[in-house]
């Protein structure tokens, strides 16, 4: 693991880094954010920044977005000045940690890091066999492609892989390839040269040479246009790229994971997707199934789900009742394990009693995926607060099952569009139209329960 400090912690350094290589972190130290944003950008990276808190908290976490940089930033300041903690949280801050530093704080929040990074909660069986066969193939240098539905977990697989693999003491690098601009995305995975383009101020170095050594996973790299498979293929095949505006191939060594919610074997028959690319990444297939079929996983998941939130908001771990996790086994959880996290998050801030009943989960009948004339669906649709369908039209169900998930991910389009399987323009073309007939729409971040 790597962290990166960024100021002076009014003094404190010593003793910060001290417990973080005492813990087997690899520290890096720069005295200002410009130069902590150079040492990011030169591939030097890092798993979890701390920043001085008398330093603008918000310009790091802003470039840091805007130059699609993904790492945590944890603010660090006197205890006592609880207006410098309130501003670095608002800032983007994940965590406040007051100096001089408490050796157990640290550690709590590095192992934090490192569990996020490579812990598969599961009970199931076909969980167990996919996390077998992940372990069985980590050690080679085989190419790997992580196939399953949205939310499946198949960035954490890859973690997984990568953490028993013999790169493991070396970087873990992560590529959205759906979320970063087809024109920027070549400059993402292989560099570029200052002035190369509008906007190249500095030479970046790209994830390609970030990971070298270690392991590059690109994440649902269906989404790539052929331009850039044809670009991809050569650096895998070669294990050498070209900056953008450079002059010469520069050598990499990267093991490639790839993801995907897509079947790629149809998108190459659709000609989509590169044959000669997918048999280049499809070395070894690791296939993690829907939550729906590995029910076994759905009540310990939320169970470790409820200890997280609960600590987080400093409250209670309240149990959850029988007549919830009835509820909770009999959903179809489209959205999988993402789904399931945001709802136990939903509960653990809206049960007011001794136990997490069903109403707190937000799930409704529309959703429930079993029998509809079995006793456990009658039951689970009853308690989960459902209405009958016979009688509404199809626009209609539609229309309340899009504000209804919208309003249970507190008006976020995104989430929203991924759960429902519908494309982010698709749905805000529904929603227009929606507002135009007079329905209410969930705004994001303004809708009637607390901010998840």
């Amino acid at each position: 693991m790597r962290l990166l400090i960024v100021g002076s912690l009014n003094g404190q350094i010593g003793a910060a880094s001290q417990v973080a290589i005492a813990r087997g972190v690899k520290v890096l130290h720069a005295d200002t954010i410009e130069r902590g944003l150079e040492d990011l950008r030169s591939g030097k990276g890092a798993d979890l920044v701390m920043i001085d808190a008398n330093l603008n908290v918000g310009k790091l976490v802003g470039a840091l977005l805007s130059e699609r940089i993904s790492v945590p930033v944890v603010a660090c300041g006197t205890g006592t000045d609880a207006d410098i903690a309130v501003r670095a949280i608002k800032a983007g801050a994940k965590e406040y940690i007051p100096l001089p530093p408490d050796a157990e704080m640290i550690a709590a929040i590095l192992a934090a890091v490192a569990d996020e990074n490579n812990s598969i909660v599961h009970a199931d069986q076909r969980t167990k066999d996919v996390l077998k066969m992940a372990a069985q193939i980590a050690p080679s240098d085989a190419s790997v492609l992580i196939t399953g539905a949205s939310g499946t977990g198949k960035e954490l697989m890859a973690k997984y892989v990568h953490a028993k693999s013999r790169r493991a003491d070396r970087r873990f690098v992560a590529v959205n390839c759906a979320a970063i601009p087809e024109n920027l995305l070549e400059s993402e995975l292989f560099g570029h040269e200052k002035g190369s383009f509008t906007g190249a101020v500095a030479r970046r170095i790209g994830k390609f040479e970030e990971a070298s050594g270690g392991t590059l996973l690109l994440d649902e790299i269906s989404e790539m246009d052929s331009h850039m498979q044809a670009k991809l293929l050569r650096a895998v095949q070669e294990r050498e790229i070209d900056r953008v505006g450079g002059k010469k191939p520069v050598p990499v060594d990267v093991r490639i994971i790839a993801t995907s919610n897509r079947d790629l074997e149809k998108e190459v028959a659709e000609s989509n997707f590169r044959e000669d690319l997918y048999f280049r990444l499809n070395v070894v297939n690791l296939h993690i199934p829907s939550l729906r079929d590995r029910p076994d996983d759905i009540l310990v998941l939320a169970d470790f789900f409820v200890k997280k939130f609960a600590d987080a908001n400093d409250t209670a771990r309240l149990p959850i009742s029988d007549a919830a996790t009835t509820v909770l086994r009999a959903h179809e959880w489209p959205g999988n394990v993402r789904e399931l996290e945001n709802s136990v998050h939903r509960a653990v801030l809206l049960s007011p009693g001794s136990e997490i009943e069903p109403a707190a989960f937000g799930l409704t009948i529309r959703t429930v995926a079993t029998d509809a004339s079995s006793p456990q669906a009658a039951d689970a649709g009853a308690r989960a607060g459902g209405s009958g369908l016979v009688g509404r039209t199809v626009s209609d169900v539609e229309r309340d099952l899009i504000i209804d998930t919208l309003q249970h991910y507190l008006g976020n389009r995104t989430h929203a569009a991924n759960i429902l399987g519908i494309s982010i323009r698709t749905l805000r073309n529904k929603l227009k139209l929606y507002m135009e007939d007079g329905f209410v729409v969930p705004q994001p971040g303004n809708t009637e329960h607390p901010v998840i």
